[in-house]
C-alpha cells in the first residue's frame, strides 16, 4: 500500500470550522511537518513522481484515471494547477490546448518543473490560501496532492471559488476517510497517542463544503488505487462497469476506494 508520503504538501493555512479539520493536533506543526516532507521529496529525487512523493504507479493510476474523466473545454482556455509539484498535469493540460499557470509554494519543486519542456505553461511560487491571481482570472483549476496535506479544506475551495470565473470547473482529490485502511490508520495512531500524520476526508461533507464554497453540480469519483503487486488488476479496477457499480451501490466506493475526485462548476452569482 502506498505510504503517508504519497501526495506532497501544497499549502500552508487551515480554518477552524471545517469538517475534516486535523482536529486536537496542532495544525500549524501538522503543515510544518508536510512542508518538510514535501522540500525534502523535491530535493531527493528527479522523477516526478518522486518530487510528488507517490510511488510511480501511484501517480500513474491518479494521472490516467484523470485524463480519462477530464472533458476539454474551448482550446486556449486559462487553467490553474495548484500544487503542480514537477509539473505532469501542467504539461499535459497544455498539451491539450490550455494556457496553464502552475503554482506550488515549493522554489525546489518548480525549479524541477521548469527544466521539463513546458510550451504555454507559466510557474509560480505561491500559497493556495491566497493565490496571486485576480478574481474570476481563470477558467478551471486543478488541485490534486493538496488536501490531505492541510489542516482544513475550506479556505482552499473559497479561494478556488474567488479566482475561476462563473461556469468554469474545478478538479480536487481528497484521502478517502472511509476507507478500512484510513480507518485502521486513524485508530492505530490514537491508540498509540501518535498524531494524524495526513489528513482524510468524509466525500460527503467536502461536496457540501464545495457547494458552500460557491460551486454545483458536484460530482464524485472514486478511485482505487491499488498495491504494486496488484498494478496488473488496475485494467479491471477501471473497467466500465466497476466504475458503474461504484457509481450506483450504495456506499461501496467509499467501502473499496482509496481516494476520491471532485468536480464542481463555479456558480453564477445572483
Amino acid at each position: 500500500m502506498h505510504s503517508a508520503k504519497q501526495d506532497g504538501a501544497r499549502s500552508k493555512a487551515a480554518h477552524p470550522a471545517d469538517p475534516g479539520s486535523v482536529g486536537k493536533h496542532d495544525s500549524t506543526d501538522f503543515e510544518k511537518a508536510w512542508y518538510s516532507r514535501f522540500v525534502q521529496f523535491a530535493t531527493l529525487r528527479e522523477d516526478d513522481a518522486g518530487i510528488a512523493g507517490w510511488s510511480p504507479t501511484g501517480l500513474e493510476t491518479r494521472f490516467r484515471f484523470f485524463r480519462g474523466l477530464w472533458r476539454q473545454p474551448s482550446p486556449g482556455g486559462v487553467y490553474l494547477d495548484v500544487g503542480c509539484g514537477a509539473g505532469t498535469y501542467s504539461r499535459w493540460l497544455a498539451e491539450q490546448g490550455m494556457n496553464v499557470v502552475g503554482a506550488d509554494y515549493s522554489h525546489v519543486a518548480l525549479s524541477k518543473a521548469k527544466r521539463r519542456e513546458s510550451k504555454n505553461v507559466v510557474y509560480c511560487v505561491a500559497d493556495a490560501n491566497k493565490l496571486p491571481i485576480r478574481g474570476e482570472g481563470v477558467d478551471g483549476a486543478l488541485c490534486f496532492g493538496v488536501l490531505q496535506a492541510v489542516s482544513g479544506s475550506r479556505r482552499i475551495l473559497e479561494e478556488l471559488a474567488r479566482v475561476i470565473r462563473p461556469g468554469g470547473e474545478v478538479w480536487i482529490d481528497a484521502l478517502n476517510g472511509a476507507h478500512p485502511a484510513a480507518r485502521w490508520d486513524k485508530l492505530k495512531r490514537r491508540l498509540r497517542g501518535r498524531p494524524m500524520h495526513l489528513r482524510y476526508e468524509s466525500a460527503r461533507s467536502l461536496q457540501q463544503t464545495m457547494r458552500e464554497a460557491g460551486f454545483d453540480h458536484v460530482s464524485c469519483h472514486w478511485l482505487m488505487i491499488l498495491p504494486r503487486r496488484l498494478y496488473w488488476a488496475h485494467p479491471i479496477a477501471e473497467s466500465f462497469i466497476v466504475n458503474f457499480m461504484l457509481r450506483n451501490v450504495p456506499g461501496l466506493g467509499a467501502l473499496t476506494s482509496h481516494s476520491v475526485l471532485l468536480r464542481g462548476v463555479r456558480r453564477h452569482s445572483g
